[in-house]
């Protein structure tokens, strides 16, 4: 079975949340509540329980001309957000249920009518993709679409993409287009543009990878993100040495301290 993922070239978003929407209706999310943010013109703020698929308007500063006193003004980017469907990941190692699996095509996928709610999964993901929904408690995400891939379709995402800002597919042809983008960027003197993968933690690589300019933390993409889960085994470690200590302080106090026949006979008759 094919490995799929989502690639996100952001020099290409245009902010128009076809994407949102398409998600939105395919999936029967709930609706945001239609609340002007007063933040530009975004009006969901950030990916949720009732948001799957995000345009972010990241504010940029940008010089005209060259120099040192080249006038600066300020330029949107947009980039469209989504869970990551971590590698390794947080919130599917943390789930008490069952309720998180990973799925033939790769994706994280919750099962709604096994999740209880308990919220584990929310404190484990790196990203802050899993939410709650605050009727019934059940926790809630991007499901990679997993019914159009069973049957042959693309996420509704990417098919509604006007720009073809969104790429879905074999993950590794995936990852050759993006490195095949980076350079032709850079050789058109975008040198800003960067590929956001972070391979080199212990997430592993996402599924859902971006090609951003600047800094990929104005994106809401850390450098570093961490499985919470990998700080387990340090402190089991030291649970267990800790332990290791008390049971060879107690053993030493016996052989130094035995207890006398007299005290140890007592309460038999």
């Amino acid at each position: 079975m094919t490995t799929t993922g989502f690639f996100t070239d952001s020099t290409l978003c245009i902010g128009c949340k076809a994407c949102e929407v398409a998600c939105k209706e395919w999936n029967d999310v709930p609706s945001d509540g239609f609340v002007f943010s007063g933040k530009s013109y975004d009006n969901t703020l950030g990916l949720g329980h009732s948001t799957w698929r995000h345009v972010k308007f990241v504010e940029l500063e940008t010089k005209i001309g060259a120099g040192g006193n080249a006038p600066d003004f300020m330029t949107w980017q947009f980039s469209s957000d989504v869970c990551k469907h971590c590698e390794h990941a947080g919130c599917l190692e943390a789930c008490p249920t069952g309720s998180i699996i990973r799925t033939e095509f790769g994706g994280v996928y919750i099962q709604p009518d096994i999740c209880n709610g308990c919220g584990y999964c929310v404190v484990t993901c790196p990203f802050g993709v899993v939410d709650r929904r605050p009727d019934d408690g059940r926790a809630f995400k991007c499901t990679f679409c997993y019914d159009r891939q069973k049957a042959g379709e693309q996420p509704a995402c990417a098919k509604a993409c006007p720009t073809q800002s969104i790429l879905f597919g074999d993950l590794e042809e995936l990852e050759r287009a993006a490195d095949a983008r980076i350079a032709k960027l850079h050789a058109a003197g975008m040198t800003d543009a960067t590929i956001w993968n972070p391979k080199d933690t212990s997430v592993g690589g996402t599924h859902a990878f971006f090609l951003v300019r600047g800094e990929p933390s104005r994106y809401n993409l850390p450098a570093k993100p961490e499985v919470p889960t990998t700080y387990l085994e340090p402190a089991w470690k030291a649970a267990a040495t800790a332990a290791g200590v008390l049971l060879g302080a107690a053993l030493l106090a016996f052989a130094l301290f035995p207890p006398s026949p007299r005290r140890a006979g007592r309460g038999l008759g």
